[in-house]
């Protein structure tokens, strides 16, 4: 085959698979496995051939055009660079481990023909965003994603957690998509194409005449897409729906995409200093916001939530310092590991035995029972935490290093403010995410709860997959001399200030959360906060429903009693409270929006019924009184007929009479 025919299958079969378990997954449930994981693994292999035929060669431009518009065309493009080819890879592997690690983890869900195929689709859409060429393209790509999310979030659709985090989600993405839209409109009308190659040739030209208005309103979707502040709430919510889902919007679709439009348009927002500075700002106030807010949460699914989010906001910084490989490489990095701790965070809800959110205060034993997730999910905090020679060390300084270089003046046209709020800012979230990785690793793996009944061994391909996953968490680092062949050229390799600086701070911050956690540890020796109890508010199925240890009890503290032992509560502070609740930013669109948009609802409904009814009723009511009146007269008597036509005779007669008579006078 073709490099081009190839190509296409990439995304072509993920779609095909979703279509065939549709249709048949009801009617023949023996294939909806076999539908589900090949499709995918077939694609993953096909991106991989891609990834080798096109090399750090000159990108592979094709197009056809779909259809005649009448103004700017659209067309059927594929645009294969190293940045498209090394982030399939990415979709295509992370796809498949959660594909197959769904096998077992929702083996007796009655919904799991509809869940794999929206999986399937899911991906499909992502693969296409990526190979495309076009924005039109990319924009369907862009949607589709949103409303399988919206599905796949809600999966548990049972319970009130996950509806509402589904529409959350779709509501707050959509908000973002508007000015998308808008953006992606102005800009083709000042390029006069839609092809993302044309469009980077008339930014070359000097040929946009508003970019930073373009580049703002690209940055809007971006920020709904990839949960920057401040439309980055529907993330943390999101965690309602199932673990593999978590695993696949995190690690390779969904907040993926809008880092990667950013990267591939990055010349449109470098054309515009105020766009740049903006998208530092964002990107610093998501960092730090999202690493107090992770330290604050008990359940373990939202710190790795929250952890995405500044992750994101790494990527994003990068962005904004004008190093889109340093972006791209943290986005690849960053795949590997988040996806080895959803998934491993998946065998930890398992074990624990929770069908409520998984809280590590209640947690306690589970090194010894799950030691796959153990080992491997250690790895992954220290990657989280760029702990060398771990993935996440090599990608997050070639980001700090990005922000260094533009912070001291040596980026050409890129604003030194940007570097320095990336750069400070950085640092501060490095320090965040080692104390909050240490404290998950501390309060899953060594907590003071208690110990939930064995459910079990876990599925043997659950744990296969944490390994798969395992090998490019441990050794991806190793590919960044190789990569700016594949990206810009620019240099990857960590450098001393940063790398010194940076682990530095992120060893201080582990320490200091380790000391944190002795101490609480032993105040709750000392001060026993009463017996363990069921928690009578838990919300069953908020993450995991019937698949998963289907009425189990959950185990935790006393109901409602704060957690004497956990750390974070020390070294927030009375920060605590308020980072729990990611710093009520929900309060804050509640009284701006959702609050007017009711009352002004109120006020709509009482003037339509009250007001335009009232008319509406009127002007039924008068015509109904008359039709009464008329029925009435019609009495059927041939009498008063008569007798009424000589009145009404009479009546004109005397009309006449007096008309006549006053005109002789």
């Amino acid at each position: 085959m073709t490099l081009t025919t190839t190509a296409v299958l990439v995304p072509l079969l993920p779609f095909l698979g979703a279509v065939a378990g549709l249709l048949l997954g009801r009617r023949a449930p023996g294939f909806v496995r076999p539908l589900a994981v090949l499709p995918t693994l077939a694609a993953a292999a096909l991106a991989v051939s891609v990834a080798i035929r096109q090399g750090t060669g000159p990108a592979t431009d094709v197009a056809t055009q779909l259809t005649p518009t009448g103004s700017i065309p659209i067309d059927l493009a594929l645009h294969l660079d190293g940045f498209a080819v090394l982030i399939a890879v990415v979709v295509g592997i992370v796809a498949s481990c959660v594909q197959l690690y769904s096998t077992g983890y929702l083996r007796d869900d009655p919904r799991y023909a509809s869940y794999a195929a929206l999986v399937s689709l899911f991906t499909s859409a992502m693969l296409l965003v990526v190979y495309t060429g076009d924005l039109m393209l990319l924009l369907v790509g862009w949607e589709v994603m949103g409303i399988c999310s919206y599905f796949l979030v809600g999966h548990y659709w049972e319970t009130e957690a996950a509806r509402s985090a589904s529409l959350k989600a779709f509501l707050v993405t959509k908000l973002g998509d508007v000015p998308f839209l808008f953006g992606i409109f102005a800009l083709a009308a000042d390029a006069g194409t839609f092809r993302i190659t044309g469009i980077l040739g008339t930014v070359t030209d000097g040929g946009l005449d508003h970019p930073t208005l373009i580049a703002l309103l690209l940055l809007a979707g971006v920020a709904g897409k990839s949960a920057q502040f401040p439309l980055h709430t529907w993330l943390p919510d999101a965690m309602a729906g199932p673990t593999p889902v978590s695993a696949l919007i995190h690690a390779a679709t969904m907040v993926a995409a809008g880092i990667y439009v950013v990267a591939r348009l990055l010349p449109v927002f470098a054309a515009s200093a105020a766009a740049l500075v903006v998208m530092a700002v964002m990107a610093a106030i998501t960092m730090v916001g999202s690493g107090l807010a992770a330290l604050a949460q008990d359940d373990i699914k939202r710190v790795l939530a929250y952890s995405t989010v500044g992750q994101l906001g790494y990527m994003l910084g990068a962005l904004a310092v004008g190093d889109r490989g340093a972006a791209v490489f943290h986005l690849i990095s960053h795949g590997a590991f988040k996806a080895l701790l959803f998934l491993g965070a998946g065998v930890i809800i398992h074990a624990a035995g929770t069908n409520s959110l998984a809280a590590m205060s209640r947690m306690s034993g589970l090194a010894r029972r799950i030691p796959d997730a153990y080992w491997t999910v250690t790895v992954a905090l220290l990657a989280l935490a760029a702990i060398p020679p771990f993935a996440g060390f090599f990608s997050k300084e070639a980001v700090l290093g990005a922000a260094e270089h533009t912070a001291i003046g040596a980026a050409h046209g890129i604003p030194g403010a940007a570097g320095w709020t990336v750069l400070v800012s950085g640092l501060l979230t490095a320090l965040l995410t080692a104390a909050y990785a240490t404290r998950l690793w501390l309060l899953a793996f060594r907590g003071k709860g208690v110990e939930a009944p064995d459910h079990g061994p876990q599925p043997v391909v659950m744990n296969a997959v944490l390994w798969v996953l395992f090998a490019p968490t441990v050794a991806l680092g190793l590919a960044a001399p190789l990569l700016p062949d594949w990206f810009d050229g620019r240099s990857l390799a960590p450098t001393l200030t940063t790398s010194v600086l940076g682990t530095g701070i992120a060893l201080v911050g582990g320490l200091v959360t380790y000391a944190a956690w002795r101490h609480t540890t032993a105040l709750a020796a000392r001060t026993p906060i009463g017996a363990v109890v069921t928690d009578p508010d838990a919300s069953p199925g908020l993450a995991e429903e019937t698949a998963i240890a289907t009425h189990a009890p959950v185990y935790g503290s006393v109901a409602g009693a704060p957690d004497p032992a956990d750390p974070g509560r020390l070294l927030l502070g009375p920060l605590q409270p308020h980072a729990a609740v990611g710093f009520h930013l929900d309060a804050v669109y509640s009284a701006l929006f959702v609050r007017p948009v009711r009352a002004a609802a109120t006020l709509v409904r009482f003037l339509d019924r009250e007001v335009v009814d009232t008319y509406v009723r009127g002007a039924g009511t008068a015509p109904r009184w008359l039709g009464a009146a008329v029925r009435r007269a019609q009495t059927g008597n041939v009498q008063t007929y008569l007798a009424a036509l000589l009145a009404g005779s009479l009546v004109l007669a005397v009309a006449a009479v007096l008309v006549a008579t006053g005109t002789g006078a």
